[in-house]
């Protein structure tokens, strides 16, 4: 049996995240976590990258599958997964949203002092954001984040609650199911 590190689909996107190799497009972690709001609205493609998931995705035939193996990795791992918590940062900042952490304490996701203007960039029925959501949440469960996914999923449902024209029912059991797998 060959290693995880060695050989196999999980290769790249174990590159990508140990900052070794681009993406499918040539860009590098580091230079997507360097992008400004519009260029995550507006490009499509690499939300599969910082958060892969174990089945191929509909929008993107070039993203990483995530195998048991990759996903033990990353579970074993913790620089891998405080890179993936960076990845998670940029995204709440995105969508106004911040993380704390307290010694002993589980993480919390809140909304931040910006919230208000960011969610109108997400915040409505059927917007891809959701989509995109569903996707962190299973994401962050898969390679051992799985605090911070609760704490996302928390939040998402407490926002969910407060603008219930914005969110569907059928969007927060996606996420509710992304977050308890």
């Amino acid at each position: 049996m060959t290693s995880p590190d060695a050989s196999g689909p999980g290769d790249a996107l174990l590159r990508f995240y140990r900052l070794e190799g681009p993406d499918a497009r040539g860009r590098t972690l580091p230079e997507i976590w360097a992008w400004d709001a519009a260029r995550l609205e507006g490009v499509h493609d690499y939300i599969q990258w910082l958060f892969p998931l174990a089945e191929p995705s509909a929008f993107n035939p070039q993203a990483p599958i995530l195998t048991e193996e990759t996903i033990a990795v990353f579970r074993a791992d913790l620089e891998l997964r405080q890179r993936l918590l960076q990845s998670l940062v940029l995204m709440l900042g995105f969508y106004g949203l911040t993380l704390s952490t307290e010694p002993g304490s589980a993480p919390r996701i809140e909304p931040a002092a910006d919230f208000a203007a960011k969610r109108r960039g997400w915040l409505r029925a059927g917007d891809h954001n959701q989509l995109r959501l569903t996707r962190i949440l299973a994401s962050l469960r898969l390679l051992g984040l799985g605090d911070h996914s609760q704490a996302l999923f928390a939040c998402l449902a407490a926002i969910a609650r407060d603008h219930p024209h914005d969110v569907s029912a059928a969007t927060l059991d996606y996420w509710r199911r992304g977050a308890a797998g």
